[in-house]
């Protein structure tokens, strides 16, 4: 998995109103929680735009006062009408405790349908994932070479040492539909009577 470092600045005061005067002069409140105990912080915006507008899942190295904790980012909040960032949850890492992440699909190679016409579409960019930190893939990787046109892979069709996966397992990640041309060529090779 990826490391991101990260460096914020000590919250004295937990609240409402302390957010809002933090959110003034441009800071980000941030709390790292799943640990021992709890760490209120806050970034500014420069600091925490590549982790946070990128699709990539990272391990995120908060230090805080001298105090560095591992964790990965769980829940961004953000304003409904500006989308300025309001508030960061961040998870924290513990070698025995299981952590539930949306981890990217990355599709490999180009599918046998796609090569006779067909289009190749993807249904999931993100899957729920649950596993222990050191389990913890950067991506899921997913082969379609061996897809025909019509043909579709599944969750329950992926496996992966020491993740479980909390989507139905029906559901289509990938499939390779029929397109107008395929249809076409299909019809004109197919023996007419």
């Amino acid at each position: 998995m990826k490391a991101f470092q990260l460096s914020g600045s000590p919250r004295v005061n937990v609240g409402k109103k302390d957010a809002k005067q933090l959110r003034k002069q441009d800071a980000i409140p941030c709390v790292v929680y799943g640990g021992k105990d709890q760490l209120f912080f806050s970034v500014t915006f420069n600091q925490i735009r590549n982790l946070v507008y990128s699709p990539d899942v990272f391990r995120v190295e908060i230090t805080v006062n001298g105090d560095t904790r591992q964790a990965v980012m769980q829940e961004v909040q953000t304003h409904p009408v500006t989308d300025k960032l309001l508030h960061i949850d961040f998870l924290e890492l513990v070698d025995s405790k299981p952590v539930v992440l949306d981890v990217p699909v990355k599709v490999k190679g180009t599918s046998a349908g796609a090569r006779q016409g067909g289009k190749l579409v993807t249904n999931v960019r993100k899957l729920k994932i649950r596993a222990l930190p050191k389990h913890l893939p950067d991506y899921l990787e997913v082969n379609v070479e061996p897809l025909e046109i019509g043909q579709a892979i599944k969750i329950g069709q992926l496996s992966m040492e020491g993740v479980t996966f909390l989507d139905a397992p029906n559901v289509v990640i990938c499939a390779v539909r029929m397109t107008r041309a395929a249809a076409s060529a299909a019809s004109a090779e197919a023996p007419k009577k």
